[in-house]
C-alpha cells in the first residue's frame, strides 16, 4: 500500500483553511495532518507533524508565509511547498521560486488542479500556475541570447513544461517513456544551469526560446 501525501495547511483565514481541508480530504492519497492559522504556528506544526507538503497561504500576520517558507527551507528542506495567493504576483514570488519553492497556485484554483498541482509536487516535480507565469514574463524584459543550445526534441519538451501536464502525462503526448521526458528535462536543467521546472521555464520565456499559448 502506497503511503498517503501527508499535508499541512496554514491560512489565516478560517473559511478558506476548512474549506481547503474539506477539499483535500475527498482524496484518497491525501491525509491533512494539520492546521495553522498563521507562519508562526504553522513553522512549529511543520517541526512536529513532519508533512511531506505545507500547503501555504502567502499573506498572513505574526508571520507570512513567504518568511515561513524560507524558514522551512534552512530547517527542514525535505518539507515541499506548495504557496497560495490571492494575487497572482507579488514581488516575494521571484525570491521564493529562487528559494526553490516547489508550486505557487493562486486561491481561485478549481479543486481538481490544485489536487493536480500537490501531486505533482509531491511526485517531485514544481507546479508553477499559467497565468503567474505569464505576469512574470510580462514584467521581465529580454537579455542578451543564451550561451547554451537545445536540441529540437529538448526545445519541444521545454515547451511541454511550460503547461500544467505532468511527465507522465508529456510521455504520453509524445508517446515515449516518462523516463525519457525525464532525462530530457535534467538535461534542459543542466544546460540552462536551472536548479528546477520552474525556473527553467521562466528563463525560456524570459529569453524568447518559448512562449505561452492563450
Amino acid at each position: 500500500m502506497i503511503d498517503p501525501i501527508r499535508i499541512l495547511v496554514v491560512d489565516d483565514h478560517a473559511v478558506v483553511r476548512k474549506g481547503l481541508v474539506m477539499v483535500l480530504r475527498q482524496e484518497p492519497d491525501f491525509e491533512v495532518v494539520g492546521e495553522a492559522e498563521n507562519g508562526r504556528v504553522g513553522l512549529e506544526a511543520a517541526r512536529s507533524l513532519d508533512p511531506d507538503i505545507v500547503l501555504l497561504d502567502l499573506v498572513m500576520p505574526e508571520m507570512d508565509g513567504q518568511e515561513m517558507a524560507l524558514a522551512l527551507r534552512d530547517s527542514i528542506p525535505g518539507i515541499k511547498i506548495v504557496m497560495l495567493t490571492g494575487t497572482e504576483v507579488d514581488d516575494r514570488v521571484h525570491e521564493l521560486i529562487a528559494a526553490g519553492i516547489e508550486g505557487y497556485v493562486l486561491k481561485n484554483i478549481e479543486p481538481g488542479e490544485l489536487v493536480r498541482a500537490i501531486r505533482s509536487v509531491a511526485a517531485g516535480e514544481s507546479y508553477l500556475h499559467p497565468a503567474v507565469m505569464k505576469r512574470i514574463l510580462a514584467q521581465a524584459s529580454l537579455q542578451h541570447p543564451p550561451s547554451f543550445i537545445l536540441t529540437p526534441r529538448e526545445l519541444e519538451i521545454l515547451k511541454w513544461m511550460a503547461t500544467p501536464n505532468t511527465y507522465r502525462q508529456i510521455a504520453l503526448q509524445l508517446n515515449v517513456s516518462e523516463e525519457t521526458v525525464r532525462s530530457h528535462a535534467k538535461s534542459i536543467l543542466e544546460k540552462m544551469n536551472q536548479p528546477n521546472r520552474s525556473q527553467a521555464v521562466l528563463e525560456g520565456l524570459r529569453i524568447g526560446l518559448i512562449g505561452l499559448s492563450g
